[in-house]
């Protein structure tokens, strides 16, 4: 097993870590809103923007040779990786990355929607972006199903769901809601993302499970919120150090 270590440069107040998967050697964090933002499509310069991608290469030197992003479109396409390349790599559309590799850092940006982190002791990982239209195709089926193929049971993953919109924060209208919930709605309504992909994980066979206690409106503050009407992004992002 390696050992998780925070990037270095990286002060707690710019990153939230995910101490559940620390503790079986896997480095997973999500950028906080005084880390500024990594999308591309907000308000701050390009350049801005791409210096912070930068410094964040910097900081995993020690964990990862490169990391992959891909451009978001709300899908269940999930990628899988391999070691060949140094830096940022921008892939395909895509709402997943998957490595069996050490040395991989694999990146999603979000801003309401659930970054699902999974990771198996050997050094195996994925990390999935999931709204609502994400959850209704089970991505998170998806991103098991890849690592499946490696040969990792889903017994044997964790699962950390990171900062996203709470239950409460999260009103979607009818047909939204029927699609998330298999239920017939006549009327907007809250839904909770992480507790509908908590269960479908169960159901997959996955046992250990953590969820963020927080909620990026409610804590909006601490993170960017599109539901608070911020354009901002953070990311998440998960790696097996080297």
């Amino acid at each position: 097993m390696g050992v998780a270590i925070d990037p270095p440069h990286l002060a707690r107040t710019l990153i939230e870590p995910v101490p559940e998967l620390a503790a079986i050697g896997i480095t997973a964090f999500t950028t906080t809103r005084a880390a500024g933002t990594f999308g591309l499509a907000g308000n701050d310069p390009v350049g801005e923007v791409m210096g912070r991608w930068g410094t964040l290469l910097g900081d995993l030197a020690g964990i990862a040779r490169g990391i992959a992003v891909a451009p978001q479109v709300h899908g269940d396409t999930v990628l899988a990786h391999a070691t060949g390349w140094d830096g940022m790599l921008r892939t395909r559309p895509a709402d997943g990355h998957a490595t069996i590799e050490r040395g991989v850092a694999l990146a999603v940006t979000i801003a309401d929607c659930v970054p699902i982190f999974l990771a198996h002791p050997s050094g195996a990982v994925a990390l999935l972006h999931s709204g609502w239209r994400g959850t209704v195709a089970h991505i998170i089926d998806e991103g098991i199903r890849r690592l499946g193929v490696a040969g990792v049971a889903p017994d044997e993953l964790h699962m950390h769901l990171g900062p996203a919109i709470c239950g409460r924060c999260y009103e979607v209208d009818a047909e939204v809601r029927a699609k998330l919930t298999g239920e017939a709605a006549n009327r907007p309504g809250c839904v909770d993302l992480r507790a509908l992909i908590v269960n479908d994980a169960r159901a997959a066979g996955v046992k250990h499970i953590s969820v963020s206690h927080y909620c990026t409106r409610c804590d909006n503050d601490r993170f960017f919120s599109h539901r608070a009407g911020d354009s901002g992004r953070q990311i998440a992002v998960i790696a097996a150090g080297l």
